[in-house]
């Protein structure tokens, strides 16, 4: 057994979505988040630079002795996943990617919604996985860069979050799409005023639960799951912490502190 925490990294907030999903899957586990808001968004970033942050991030994490690291950013996951895995080779790092096969398979109508950032959803890697989980499927893949500043702003509901949303739908509204897969870790914030546009016979996914899962397996795998009882997270920041905190303390319903990191 190994009681070492559990890294987990993300541009800002969105990995907290991550974050509760594991929790909740592996309430033993200890956890050290960063979120890299000083560089915020990734989404407009270039692949090279994105790489270097993560990089840097990783180095990080890895420095406050954690057992894996998830890289709870889809547009850092689609950047490089695998560069990651071959320059940290010591440390197992899982990414986050849309659950395009879940949602292939879930589609009565086969056509299914893919909302992810605008990196993400222009990825050769995002493309790739679409034709070879849903080939059969009519797929929307579609790219916001308005609702991350808007969730790192701590609004995820309200009249200007329920507008930009509204605008993305609108586009599809002649379409019979049944499923919404959430391709962004800040996404689950807003899921509640997603679900309230498209409607309840339309199924809102995202990767929370497939990511803990294969925490949990790698985990087992390596007998590195934890035995203590009392789970322990440190929150750490590349930004402002007093903005950070509290953004963090709104998304987790629970009052948080964060650290300052210069990275």
């Amino acid at each position: 057994m190994n009681n070492a925490p559990i890294g987990i990294f993300d541009s800002g907030s969105g990995g907290l979505s991550i974050y509760q999903s594991i929790v909740k899957m592996l309430p033993l586990e200890s956890f050290v988040y960063l979120g890299d808001h000083a560089y915020l968004p990734y989404g407009e970033k270039s692949t090279e630079f994105i790489k270097q942050r993560v990089v840097q991030c990783i180095e990080f994490l890895n420095s406050q002795k954690v057992k894996l690291i998830v890289v709870a950013c889809n547009s850092a996951t689609v950047a490089g996943i695998d560069y990651f895995r071959s320059t940290f080779p010591e440390l197992p790092i899982i990414g986050v990617v849309p659950v395009v096969k879940t949602a292939a398979q879930m589609s009565k109508t086969k056509h299914f919604v893919v909302l992810s950032t605008k990196f993400t959803a222009n990825s050769v890697y995002q493309k790739d996985l679409i034709k070879k989980w849903a080939p059969d499927c009519l797929v929307s893949n579609i790219g916001s860069s308005s609702l991350v500043p808007l969730i790192e702003d701590g609004r995820v509901d309200g009249s200007d979050v329920e507008k930009e949303l509204k605008k993305i739908f609108q586009k599809l509204e002649d379409i019979s799409f049944d499923v919404v897969v959430l391709g962004c870790t800040h996404y689950p914030f807003v899921r509640s005023t997603i679900s309230a546009i498209v409607g309840d016979a339309v199924k809102v996914i995202d990767s929370g639960d497939a990511v803990a899962r294969q925490v949990q397996r790698v985990l087992a795998h390596r007998g590195d799951l934890s035995e203590r009882s009392l789970m322990v997270t440190k929150f750490f920041t590349t930004g402002d912490t007093s903005v950070v905190a509290k953004v963090f303390s709104q998304l987790l319903n629970n009052e948080v502190k964060v650290t300052h990191v210069s990275l």
